[in-house]
């Protein structure tokens, strides 16, 4: 339920967000990638929302393994914003915007993992084996490595 919860708080947020940017002529190639996070990561609800009722563990663990898949979306989109806001400073406020759509989209998947997850348990009485999939670098994007 806390889940779900949360779902609908990253939406709201995201539905605001869109409509303060909507006037600012977003680039299709940076709108183009956010809509297909947001089809991923909503695929991945409503599947784990089917899930629910049948309790079948081998789908619940799918739906947990391909949360990397919008992981690594997200952070292709990060560095695409980022990049988009170096090359021209005016496109600071719209892009700040998208970054926060693009998260609380990959949030949302984040989500339907969770929800997967307590399924899987659930139906096995185990947790998943392994650590979850992640593929979301966009935190350590400019990060010093040695």
């Amino acid at each position: 339920a806390a889940d779900l919860e949360r779902v609908g708080d990253l939406g709201k947020n995201t539905a605001k967000r869109v409509i303060a940017v909507q006037s600012t002529g977003v680039p299709r190639k940076l709108a183009r990638g956010l809509e297909h996070l947001a089809e991923l990561a909503l695929v991945q609800l409503k599947e784990v929302l089917d899930v629910y009722t049948s309790r079948v563990a081998d789908k619940a663990k799918s739906i947990r393994e391909r949360d990397e898949e919008i992981d690594a979306m997200y952070t292709s989109l990060f560095r695409e914003m980022l990049t988009y806001m170096m090359e021209d400073p005016r496109n600071i406020t719209s892009c700040t915007h998208l970054l926060f759509c693009a998260k609380n989209i990959e949030r949302i998947g984040d989500h339907a993992t969770n929800i997967a997850e307590t399924i899987y348990y659930m139906a096995t009485g185990a947790q998943p084996e392994g650590e979850r999939p992640k593929d979301d670098t966009a935190n350590t994007v400019g990060a010093v490595t040695e």
